[in-house]
């Protein structure tokens, strides 16, 4: 996978790519197609014990039935730079809201390009925490 020999996206998943795409608390995704090529991906889930979670239910009045979790967002190298990345997160966005839902996102702290792009769509960084996965930590904004 180019996304996670360049970015090292996803941290987790890598083994099993088709189980990382279709956990079983998918809710709705959304590709992006270049000829016949996928070149983007986008998803949202149910609420699975993400730090995200917690920490805007900490802070709101939502409850986690409220909540979709924007899981998966990557676009392959060769297809950056032309809004995909945008066009992906506005779908998800608008089949939440449809649905009376509120998008949380856990974004890793060195995926900046990622949340550089949720902050142009409106969204705000609520909290940081770390979380461990395997002998490695991450932190989550």
């Amino acid at each position: 996978m180019k996304v996670h020999a360049e970015d090292g996206y996803p941290v987790e998943g890598v083994d099993d790519p088709e189980a990382w795409l279709t956990p079983p608390e998918l809710l709705a995704a959304w590709v992006a197609v270049r000829g016949e090529r996928v070149v983007g991906h986008a998803a949202l889930t149910r609420p699975s014990g993400e730090d995200a979670v917690a920490l805007w239910l900490d802070k709101s009045q939502d409850s986690e039935a409220q909540l979709a979790v924007g899981a998966r967002l990557f676009v392959a190298p060769e297809a950056r730079h032309e809004g995909l990345g945008e066009r992906l997160m506005k779908a998800a966005n608008t089949y939440a809201r449809e649905r009376g839902l509120r998008v949380v996102l856990d974004v890793m702290a060195k995926d900046t390009a990622a949340i550089r792009l949720y902050e142009c769509l409106g969204m705000q960084r609520i909290g940081t925490s770390t979380h461990a996965y395997g002998v490695k930590s991450r932190v989550v904004v």
